[in-house]
């Protein structure tokens, strides 16, 4: 069995973890979950209850929910590729730190903003949203901007599973015009670095929906009954 990586549409988080897979150049799947209408379905709740993206389905057919927890996974088989580090050195403390920062602050720090744009807020309930959303993500465009410093890239001279995990969650701003990323250099340079990389724009042109080509271990797409059908016949 080849792992499968179930990613959300359109914009996920997801898209940070199909980097991480190119990059790592293990073979893998991808299995497209449209959002809200198939990631909520009863079907796709058997994979993930919480009915979230993204979930990793390993070769074992082991189940592995949410962002951090998938990269950690892949980060263990990437740390000759400088992707991750050995449990208990300094830098696999310091890209912990990094990746809990991108989860919980600047991550987090679009929430009211995809509130008031999914559910229709109006009037005065928008205005305190997008107000509180603005104030979020400028604070964490500034304290992102200052950890990062001059360093190439998030952690340093290398790329890491942090820079995979950035670059998925930073584009979000296309969605909410709060913030000019043009104000905080660092962070412009390594989108920029990171929007040409292969890895990055193979991961755009898959929530496209178009034919892409992976510079990694990509083995082709399957749909979710595929997907339930195959683990119905290996049960």
């Amino acid at each position: 069995m080849i792992q499968t990586l179930m990613y959300g549409v359109p914009s996920g988080c997801s898209f940070g973890s199909i980097v991480a897979l190119e990059w790592l150049g293990e073979p893998y799947r991808l299995c497209r979950i449209e959002m809200p209408a198939v990631v909520t379905s009863d079907a796709y709740r058997t994979i993930n209850p919480l009915g979230e993206t993204p979930t990793l389905v390993t070769a074992k057919g082991e189940r592995i929910n949410e962002s951090m927890a998938i990269l950690n996974h892949l980060g263990a088989r990437g740390i000759d590729k400088g992707l991750s580090f050995p449990q208990g050195t300094s830098g696999f403390d310091r890209l912990n730190q990094m990746l809990a920062f991108l989860n919980t602050s600047f991550f987090a720090a679009f929430g009211p903003l995809w509130h008031a744009l999914e559910h229709g807020a109006v009037g005065s309930e928008k205005d305190v949203l997008r107000a509180y959303g603005a104030a979020q993500v400028t604070k964490a465009h500034t304290n992102l901007n200052a950890l990062l410093g001059s360093k190439e890239w998030l952690l340093g001279e290398q790329r890491t599973l942090a820079d995979a995990y950035f670059i998925g969650i930073a584009r979000w701003t296309k969605y909410h015009d709060v913030v000019d990323r043009r104000d905080y250099p660092g962070l412009q340079r390594l989108f920029e670095k990171l929007e040409a990389d292969p890895a990055v724009q193979f991961a755009h042109a898959i929530e496209r929906g178009e034919k892409a080509a992976g510079t990694g271990g990509f083995r082709g797409e399957m749909s979710l009954d595929d997907f339930l059908r195959q683990q119905a016949l290996a049960a």
